[in-house]
């Protein structure tokens, strides 16, 4: 059985972020502000949307009534391939950390879920006047548990043994002070913590291929002691739980 569950999660594809392959096998509790909802709104009377590291684009696909200009960016490229085929050629190959390739205040609505990096020079510099950028961001710490269990203690002198410090998590004091320190107001930023089920070792499996600072260097093969241990205590006691966080931050030029 832990054989075959291993198999399962590896025959998966992971490019993208559609994560509807999950279902039945883990659960992850949304944030109550509804990112997807939110942008639809502030689409709606935009002229100029951006979307920031966009991964497949199925966000911004979702939206019912897109601005008269739209791009975007990702910086993986098996996803720039899902994206442009999702949203065509509006979207751009652009590094996570590099400058954004359109000119001064060129939008005046940019928006990014789940950023690498978030480079709040540029954003700031092509929103427009009363320009406006929304985002979800994860936070610090998330999925630590999962973390934890693989890799072992993340401890205050380790910060380093914290991928999603090192990698892409945030705090809301520091996401706020990047922002107003790039000229930016905050008009809104809300935390929370959310809770996530594994219901299988498959399960994560496919999401320690998917979402691979987790576990930096995550190998079926490398790990595969601890998750078979995993794989045990699912079985016996039932899903494993970690907690995922997410901020939520608006803020105008």
């Amino acid at each position: 059985m832990f054989s075959d569950r291993l198999a399962e999660g590896l025959a998966v594809p992971v490019e993208g972020w559609d994560f509807s392959w999950f279902d039945g096998r883990a659960t992850e509790q949304r944030p109550s502000w509804g990112y997807a909802r939110l942008l639809a709104d502030r689409a709606a009377s935009a002229t100029a949307l951006l979307d920031v590291q966009t991964g497949g684009g199925e966000v911004l696909a979702s939206v019912p009534v897109l601005p008269p200009v739209v791009a975007a960016t990702e910086s993986w490229e098996p996803n720039l391939a899902i994206a442009r085929k999702r949203l065509g050629e509006v979207v751009a190959h652009v590094a996570d950390d590099a400058d954004l390739p359109f000119p001064d205040r060129h939008f005046d609505l940019v928006v990014s879920r789940h950023p690498v990096a978030t480079r709040w020079d540029e954003i700031a510099r092509v929103l427009t006047p009363g320009g406006r950028y929304l985002a979800q961001h994860v936070g610090s710490g998330t999925v630590r548990e999962l973390t934890e269990f693989m890799m072992g203690p993340v401890t205050s002198g380790r910060r380093d043994r914290d991928p999603l410090t090192t990698r892409s998590g945030v705090d809301v004091v520091g996401l706020v002070t990047a922002a107003e320190r790039a000229g930016l107001d905050v008009v809104d930023v809300r935390h929370e913590a959310l809770r996530m089920e594994f219901f299988d070792v498959a399960a994560v499996v496919v999401f320690l291929r998917k979402v691979v600072w987790t576990v930096p260097g995550f190998t079926v093969d490398a790990y595969r002691d601890r998750l078979e241990t995993l794989h045990d205590f699912i079985e016996r006691h039932g899903p494993f739980v970690a907690h995922s966080q997410r901020i939520l931050i608006e803020a105008v030029r």
